[in-house]
């Protein structure tokens, strides 16, 4: 809305000049608002223009012309079609302003300007802001909205990158300005704006030491892309030397005083941002300076400590093993469980190798055990080391998605993102879909193992935590695996397609919580966790005495597990089903409406050679497409295939 001084002493009446009033479009809108207005071809026709009784506004098309000049000169209110306009549209009154203005595409937008050196460009730009109906400050605070650079240097620019204030080049204000009469245009409009936006490698000169030729040649790539240029490596007009600091102990050569020599994080990190970044945080030091600094990214995330984790685990299961390395990522020790399986084989589970029941070894505790713990050797027992692995997968299996919700989902969805969300809210949830309620029931499984352990006796149920989550497994897993191939085309598409998602990736996936592992890696954890859980459960029963109520509660929980995978296969051929089902119809010209339903499936599609002249010609090209209640048989033609 617009800010008012009304002057209710005194009338207002417009003063169309010249080709203001020729346009009816004008007169139209001051009638709606009710404002009296005249006609003039020049100002000296007015001669009750310094009339006390009137207040006069001046609708003038040209803000350039001697007549704009002179009702400058003379203080008079002057203000251009588009606001009257505007303000009919609105229903609101005519403005009052001190200065001319001629629309309203920077209403209420609060400006500050850098790196500008020339007067005469930095007064024509402040005075087309202002006839736009932009405010501008001199210095930077949160109140305004934009910076205006001319260069990426200077204390302003890194209070706005710090605030997120959205930095522009100067074309910003001159592009706004040649679209001042269209009524509907603001020029804060992000699709607009980002046009115009200052990249984050403007005025750099970047190099980058200790990678390999092909993430070299990314990321010289992503520099040009993101309005920066590459050099060698030495070349002494470089500002920003880029060094992988994993393989980079020392630099080859005396930097000079004015070169930034930065981690990688730096690079990503501006680009994530849509800004370029605080080279302060991310400097690279020798490895053999004894007073080395760790860099504290501005992108980095509290993820969950293992620390806390790993002192409750040593208190409560160091009395039944050795300390274990509850790393998500630990080595791989049973074949039988860890290995990866395809969808088609996730039901044949009962060739599981035979595991040796002993190892030879006494493990040794440092837990002093409780006076109601079962004696050791009975924790000793092949089914107890099954039921140990479980917990341990299991609990692996829980940092595994904690990980990809905390170091990935939460902060792609987090609101006001500095440069702006990185994904639209349909991608994430492609992306991620019901990992979150995967994450619930199994933290509810974890919890229970742990409880199991904690308190192990033989006859303690394993199989009833299993079938006591079977309804939740059953419907949070199905949407998740029959659409994880789509999740990862997203991934790949949008990594291609949108350098910040990809800045993101590289900075997060190089974490140590992700174990050198990709979020597409990441994210089939849950296709493989069920066939793995069910080998275990397997080898557990196994392991199980005849007597042990739990021998029928197991085979029950893995005939659970059973369903949960037959569903997801189901509803995998069903998904691909349909969709070969639609590319059947979009592929035929003239394919009937009714052939399209809920009960019909395509079996099989075959291309032939026609030997009679029932159907169509001899020789000709047939494609016949066979249902499950039906045959249809279409003949193909040079352009298109038709019925």
């Amino acid at each position: 809305s617009w800010n008012l001084i009304l002057l209710e002493t005194l009338k207002t009446r417009v003063v169309l000049v010249q080709e203001a009033g020729k346009r009816e479009e004008l007169l139209k809108a001051l009638e709606e608002i009710k404002v009296p207005y005249i006609k003039t071809d020049t100002i000296e026709e007015l001669g009750d223009s310094d009339s006390p009784e009137f207040e006069s506004i001046f609708v003038v098309s040209e803000f350039q012309d001697s007549i704009f000049n002179n009702l400058c000169k003379a203080d008079c209110r002057v203000i251009g079609p588009p606001v009257v306009l505007h303000c009919a549209q609105k229903g609101e009154p005519l403005p009052f302003s001190c200065r001319p203005l001629y629309c309203a595409s920077m209403l209420n937008l609060v400006l500050c300007f850098t790196g500008f050196r020339k007067k005469d460009e930095l007064v024509k730009l402040v005075t087309l802001v202002h006839h736009m109906g932009g405010i501008i400050r001199r210095d930077l605070s949160s109140k305004v909205t934009h910076l205006v650079a001319n260069s990426t240097h200077g204390d302003k620019f890194r209070i706005a990158v710090s605030l997120g204030t959205p930095i522009v080049k100067a074309e910003w204000i001159y592009k706004a300005w040649e679209k001042r009469n269209e009524i509907d245009f603001c020029a804060a409009d992000d699709d607009f704006r980002n046009q115009f936006k200052v990249p984050p490698f403007q005025d750099c000169m970047l190099s980058f030491l200790g990678f390999s030729d092909d993430e070299k040649a990314n990321m010289e790539e992503m520099t040009e892309m993101q309005g920066g240029h590459y050099l060698p490596v030495g070349d002494e007009r470089c500002t920003h030397l880029v060094v992988e600091e994993s393989t980079v102990k020392d630099l080859p050569f005396e930097p000079l005083k004015n070169l930034y020599v930065v981690k990688q994080e730096w690079f990503w990190g501006s680009i994530q941002m849509d800004a370029r970044a605080g080279e302060s945080m991310y400097l690279f030091e020798k490895s053999e300076s004894p007073g080395l600094k760790k860099s504290v990214s501005l992108l980095s995330l509290n993820t969950p400590n293992s620390n806390r984790k790993r002192r409750r685990l040593k208190e409560t299961l160091a009395q039944l093993t050795r300390e274990t390395d509850v790393s998500p990522f630990p080595p791989r020790k049973r074949p039988s469980a860890e290995h990866s399986l395809s969808i088609g084989s996730l039901l044949d589970i009962s060739n599981t190798p035979e595991q040796s029941t002993t190892n030879g070894e006494t493990p040794k505790s440092s837990a002093r055990p409780s006076k109601n713990a079962t004696p050791l050797a009975l924790k000793q027992s092949a089914r107890w080391q099954v039921a140990k692995e479980l917990y341990q997968t299991e609990s692996n299996y829980v940092d595994i998605l904690t990980t990809i919700i905390q170091l990935f989902q939460v902060p792609l969805e987090k609101e006001g993102q500095l440069g702006g969300p990185i994904l639209a809210q349909e991608e994430i949830k492609t992306i991620f879909g019901s990992i979150p309620d995967i994450l619930d029931v199994h933290t509810k499984i974890k919890e229970d193992l742990e409880d199991l352990m904690m308190n192990w006796t033989e006859s303690k149920s394993i199989g009833d935590i299993f079938l006591k989550y079977s309804k939740d497994l059953l419907k949070t897993y199905p949407p998740f695996v029959n659409f994880f191939e789509m999740s990862k085309e997203t991934i790949t598409r949008c990594e291609k397609q949108k350098p910040r998602f990809h800045a993101f990736l590289k900075i997060n996936q190089a974490k140590p919580e992700c174990g050198r592992q990709s979020l597409a890696e990441l994210l089939i954890r849950p296709v493989q966790r069920l066939p793995s859980v069910a080998l275990l459960l397997n080898d557990i029963k196994k392991h199980t005495a005849e007597d042990n109520p739990d021998k029928i509660t197991l085979e029950r929980a893995i005939e659970s597990l059973k369903e949960v995978m037959t569903h997801i296969n189901e509803d995998k051929r069903k998904t691909e089903a349909q969709r070969q089902f639609f590319d059947v119809v979009y592929e035929v010209d003239g394919c009937p409406a009714n052939l399209l339903s809920s009960h019909r499936s395509l079996v099989q599609r075959l291309e032939t050679v026609a030997l009679g002249d029932d159907l169509c010609d001899r020789g000709e090209q047939v494609t016949l497409f066979l249902f499950n209640d039906c045959l249809e048989i279409t003949k193909f033609n040079t352009f298109e295939a038709e019925f």
